[in-house]
C-alpha cells in the first residue's frame, strides 16, 4: 500500500480545478481562443456562462472571482503588448513581464468591478438575473470605450463575426451583439427552466430576422491599390528616409492609373524637404488619389506640435490627425517622471498631440469621401461612426508592427471588420507588414495579403449610400435602456432595503 503522503494528489488537483477562482481564471482565458486567430466563438459562450456560474453559487466572492477573470482574459489576450515593450522598447524580458503584469492586473479591476456590482445588486427574481448579468457586462465594456482614453479590446461581439449574430451589427453595434451573445451565455447556465430557452432564443430570432436586410446600397465599383511596404520598425524613423521613398515609389509606380492608392499609417516625416519633394512627385503621378500616413509638425505661437495624420494628395485632398492616441505609442503619460528610464518609454514619435474632435473625412477622387482611422482609433465604434457617416467607403491605415508575430495584428483586422459591418461601408486597411485588406460592407474580407512581406493588395470596393440604425445612432440605441434597466434594478434594490429597515425599527 502507497503511503498517504507520496500518493499523487489526484482528487486534490481535481478538487482544486472544481474551486471557484480556478474556475474564474480558466474562464477568462478561454474568451481570448473565441476571437482571432482560433475563432473558437462557442468559447465566448463558454467563458462567460464560467463567469456567471461562479457569480451566481452562494458565498459568491465578487471582487476576487471578477479580478481572476479579468487576470485570464487580458493575460492571455493582450500578451501581444510584451512584443513592443520587449522588442521594441528594449525592455529586459523581467522588467517586460512586469510591465505587462502590472497592465493585466489593472485592466482585472475592471472585471472585478462589474462582477461586484452583479453581485451586489442581483434581481431577487430569477427570471431577470441573466439579463442583468449581460447588462452589467455590456456597459463595462462600453466603459471601455472611453474612460481613461479607454482599451476597447476583447469584446464578446467580435466573437461572433460570421455567427447568425452578427446581422445585429448594423442595429446595435458590437455592444449589441455582445449583449446577445452573454445574454444566450447566462440563460444556458439555467438550461432546467424553460424560461431560460425562451429568453435566450429572442436574440436569435432578432438576427434572423434582420439577416436579409440591405442597410446600405454599394454602388460603382472603383479600383484600389492598398501598398504594404514591410519597413522594418528600427529604420523607420531615421532620418535618411530614402529606403522607404524607393520602396514606396517602386512597389506604386504600376497603379497610379488606380482610383485611389493607400499606404500604410507613419509612412515617413513630412516636414523635411526631402519628404515635401517626393510627395510632389507622387502627387503628379497619381490619376486617382493618394492616401498615406504621415507625422507632420504644425507650428503656433504655443510652440510646434506634432500628429499622427493621414494625408490626401494627387486627385484627393485634406489632412486628417488622429485623436485617439495609444499610450506609450502616441505619447506618454507622467512624461516628467517616465522619459528616458528605459527604451519602451522613449519610442519614436512617442510626443504627439491629439487631433481635434469633428473632423471631415478626406477628400477622393470623382466624388468619394473616405472616413478616417488610423491604427488603434478603429477600435472606437463611436469615432468611426462619426467619420462614416459623412463618408461613403472606410479606410484604416496602422503599422502592427510593433507587435510582431503575436495575436495582436490578427483581433486588430477583426475589429476592422466589425467598424465595416456597423456603419455598412467597404473598409480598405493599408498596413505596414499586415494585415492588409479590403473589406466589404457586411463585414467579410473580399482580399488580403500575407504578413510579413512586402506586396501590393488590388481589388475593388464600392462607394455605399444610406445609413445603418447604428451609424445614424450609435451605441445609445443599446446603452441607453441598459443603463435605465441598470437604475431600475439598482432603485429597486435600495428601496427594497430601506422599506425593510424601516419596517425593522
Amino acid at each position: 500500500m502507497i503511503p498517504q503522503s507520496r500518493r499523487f494528489p489526484v482528487r486534490a488537483i481535481i478538487e482544486a480545478f472544481r474551486a471557484r477562482p480556478a474556475a474564474s481564471l480558466a474562464a477568462g482565458a478561454l474568451l481570448p481562443f473565441s476571437l482571432a486567430p482560433y475563432d473558437l466563438w462557442p468559447l465566448m459562450l463558454v467563458s462567460a456562462a464560467g463567469l456567471y456560474w461562479v457569480l451566481t453559487r452562494e458565498g459568491a466572492r465578487p471582487l476576487r472571482d471578477g479580478w481572476l477573470f479579468g487576470v485570464g482574459k487580458y493575460g492571455l489576450g493582450a500578451s501581444w503588448i510584451y512584443v513592443s515593450i520587449n522588442v521594441y522598447g528594449d525592455a529586459p524580458p523581467p522588467l517586460a513581464a512586469f510591465l505587462v503584469a502590472v497592465f493585466v492586473a489593472g485592466m482585472a479591476l475592471f472585471s472585478a468591478a462589474g462582477a461586484w456590482l452583479y453581485v451586489r445588486f442581483r434581481p431577487t427574481q430569477p427570471t431577470f438575473t441573466a439579463a442583468w448579468f449581460a447588462t452589467v457586462w455590456v456597459l463595462f465594456e462600453w466603459l471601455l470605450t472611453w474612460f481613461l482614453t479607454g482599451f476597447p479590446w476583447l469584446f464578446a461581439g467580435y466573437a461572433m463575426l460570421d455567427t447568425p449574430l452578427d446581422a445585429l451589427a448594423p442595429v446595435g453595434g458590437v455592444l449589441l451583439v455582445s449583449f446577445a451573445a452573454v445574454l444566450t451565455a447566462a440563460c444556458l447556465v439555467a438550461w432546467r427552466e424553460w424560461a431560460s430557452w425562451a429568453i435566450a432564443a429572442l436574440p436569435w430570432i432578432a438576427a434572423w430576422l434582420l439577416a436579409g436586410v440591405n442597410w446600405t446600397e454599394p454602388g460603382q465599383a472603383q479600383r484600389v491599390a492598398l501598398v504594404q511596404g514591410d519597413i522594418p520598425q528600427e529604420i523607420k524613423w531615421q532620418p535618411d528616409a530614402a529606403m522607404t521613398f524607393e520602396r514606396y515609389a517602386s512597389l506604386s509606380a504600376p497603379f497610379w492609373d488606380r482610383d485611389l492608392v493607400v499606404w500604410s499609417e507613419g509612412v515617413f516625416y513630412a516636414n523635411t524637404p526631402a519628404a515635401q519633394e517626393f510627395l510632389s512627385a507622387m502627387s503628379s503621378r497619381a490619376e486617382g488619389a493618394l492616401v498615406l500616413g504621415v507625422a507632420v509638425r504644425e507650428d503656433s505661437p504655443d510652440g510646434a506640435r506634432y500628429f499622427n495624420a493621414a494625408l490626401a494628395t494627387g486627385a484627393g485632398s485634406g489632412l486628417y490627425r488622429k485623436q485617439r492616441l495609444v499610450p506609450f505609442g502616441d505619447f506618454v503619460p507622467f512624461d516628467n517622471l517616465l522619459r528616458g528610464l528605459i527604451g519602451f518609454f522613449d519610442l519614436p514619435m512617442s510626443v504627439l498631440s491629439p487631433g481635434g474632435s469633428g473632423q471631415r473625412p478626406l477628400n477622393g477622387a470623382n466624388g468619394m469621401m473616405l472616413g478616417m482611422a488610423i491604427c488603434y482609433e478603429i477600435a472606437y465604434p463611436e469615432l468611426v461612426r462619426q467619420q462614416g457617416k459623412a463618408a461613403n467607403v472606410l479606410v484604416t491605415l496602422s503599422n502592427d508592427t510593433w507587435f510582431g508575430e503575436s495575436i495582436g495584428p490578427l483581433q486588430h483586422m477583426q475589429i476592422a471588420r466589425m467598424r465595416a459591418l456597423e456603419n455598412g461601408l467597404y473598409l480598405l486597411r493599408a498596413t505596414n507588414n499586415g494585415v492588409t485588406a479590403i473589406v466589404d460592407e457586411k463585414g467579410r474580407v473580399t482580399a488580403s495579403l500575407p504578413q510579413f512581406e512586402q506586396g501590393v493588395l488590388t481589388g475593388v470596393f464600392r462607394r455605399s449610400t444610406g445609413v445603418t440604425p447604428f451609424a445614424r445612432f450609435g451605441s445609445i440605441l443599446v446603452v441607453a435602456p441598459l443603463i435605465l434597466f441598470l437604475a431600475v434594478v439598482i432603485g429597486g434594490r435600495v428601496a427594497a432595503r430601506f422599506s425593510t429597515t424601516r419596517n425593522a425599527s
